[in-house]
């Protein structure tokens, strides 16, 4: 007992010291992406998602009754429920065993994988990817512990719930699995990641609607800039296309019903003809380092984050504020942060998501803020959710990436199906309807969620 009340003693000890001697050093710390690691519906990978974004392609597709994980159900019950959808399109992660394809076998079919639910095997995928890219594999004790994790998502795993529903139903309830709460909760993505890895860092995460990837990844900066870790692994992860989901946002009327004969044209940012977003999924990680750290294992950097700013709308549960100042806030705190004057930010990934009124409300406060930057023509803009369809909870973290790829191989991604620009633009002000070669210095990528909640990341070249 003695020597075990010892080894707790100097383990606590050593710890304290760590501890004081991060707490010590000078604040803020300075905080780059060494890893990138994506699954979108464009496809499995950094490298495969990014050339066919910047080439045009739109991952959207009609969905069939198949696609609305009832296996649990009759017949007659599935395809009852599909009738009843009023939309009928949606972008999702192509799987399979090809070159692109998320490989179910291997992420969510293997006998250890009975507690991993969709949405927490595309963030182990993606982190994978990243780690792997970071070429961050720590071994030592000291290492693990200054690693960290901070992954969030909108909704969990709903296809469980629902499943777990008819069982009650069916007078079944017995059978219900011992794994179905850890495959509910939202954590878990990050908790697996961090078992997977043994990171012993802050285990963290948000849920924050829409703007969860976003708030994941800027919570994790400040982590690392108040020493709580060296490295983390932070983003967004969603696994949404289920028929409760689906339905759910048919009912709240934010899904586009106009183009369910042309899933591809369905979403359209800031096109005239937009009517409502696409349900997507899929997952966005980044590895997150301290300047220092990074530069002195020899890290390839891609980027710095230089601003991460926070708002609410304090207005409505799903509607943002007429004059967008939310969003200006946001931006305005990146901004801040960041110590750049807006005409030094070449590139914004906006949030635009297909509606009616959130893609006028952000492109006029993107309007306000850039000002003579905007309407000259110089400020690169776009809504890759042309392309991708809405993350949701990954969204904000898939498009970050976005946002570094943008400055790492100077190109400015498009956004599809803008055929009638809504009349908010004109002049210079005008989204890009072709990727478009430019230096990208500094990149702005906003995402804003249901509640009234609004992050914005502001990215620079590698220092």
């Amino acid at each position: 007992m003695a020597k075990l009340c010892s080894r707790m003693f100097f383990t606590a000890r050593l710890q304290f010291n760590r501890f004081i001697s991060s707490s010590t050093t000078a604040f803020p710390r300075r905080v780059v992406v060494t890893g990138l690691g994506m699954v979108t519906p464009l496809g499995c990978g950094v490298e495969t998602t990014w050339k066919r974004l910047i080439e045009g392609k739109c991952a959207i597709r009609a969905i069939s009754p198949e696609d609305l994980k009832m296996n649990g159900f009759d017949k007659e019950t599935q395809l009852h429920t599909y009738d009843q959808l009023t939309s009928k399109v949606a972008a999702i992660v192509p799987c399979g065993t090809n070159p692109g394809d998320f490989n179910e076998e291997l992420w969510l079919n293997s006998r250890d994988s009975r507690s991993i639910a969709r949405f927490i095997g595309y963030a182990l995928c993606a982190a994978d990817e990243a780690l792997s890219d970071a070429k961050w594999a720590p071994s030592e004790q000291e290492q693990k512990e200054m690693t960290g994790v901070s992954i969030g998502g909108g909704t969990g795993s709903i296809s469980d719930i629902l499943d777990a529903a008819q069982m009650i139903c069916e007078k079944r309830l017995r059978r219900l699995s011992p794994f179905f709460i850890p495959r509910i909760l939202i954590n878990m993505a990050s908790g697996h990641v961090s078992m997977r890895y043994g990171f012993q860092g802050p285990n963290h995460a948000a849920v924050t609607a829409c703007a969860t990837g976003a708030h994941s990844i800027g919570d994790a900066v400040r982590m690392i800039q108040f020493g709580d870790s060296d490295v983390m692994v932070a983003g967004g992860t969603e696994s949404s296309i289920d028929a409760l989901s689906i339905a759910g946002f048919c009912r709240s009327r934010a899904l586009t019903t106009k183009y369910n004969s042309c899933p591809q044209e369905a979403s359209r940012p800031f096109d005239c003809g937009r009517d409502g977003f696409v349900i997507g999924e899929g997952s966005g990680i980044l590895v997150l380092e301290e300047l220092v750290h990074a530069k002195k294992r020899g890290a390839k950097i891609y980027a710095e984050v230089r601003g991460y700013g926070m708002s609410g709308d304090a207005h409505h549960i799903t509607q943002p504020h007429m004059d967008g100042r939310g969003a200006i806030l946001a931006m305005t705190r990146a901004l801040k942060q960041s110590g750049l004057h807006p005409n030094q930010v070449d590139y914004v990934n906006a949030h635009a998501t297909s509606t009616p009124l959130g893609d006028t409300i952000e492109a006029n406060a993107i309007k306000s803020i850039f000002s003579d930057q905007a309407t000259s023509g110089s400020l690169a803009l776009s809504s890759t959710k042309g392309a991708i369809g809405h993350l949701l909870g990954a969204a904000g973290a898939v498009e970050a990436i976005f946002a570094v790829l943008a400055i790492h191989h100077g190109i400015a991604p498009l956004t599809l199906n803008l055929t009638r620009p809504d009349p908010v633009f004109s002049g210079g002000y005008m989204p890009l309807t072709a990727s478009r070669e430019m230096p990208v210095r500094a990149a702005l990528s906003n995402s804003f969620g249901f509640g009234g909640t609004n992050a914005s990341l502001l990215f620079t070249s590698a220092p």
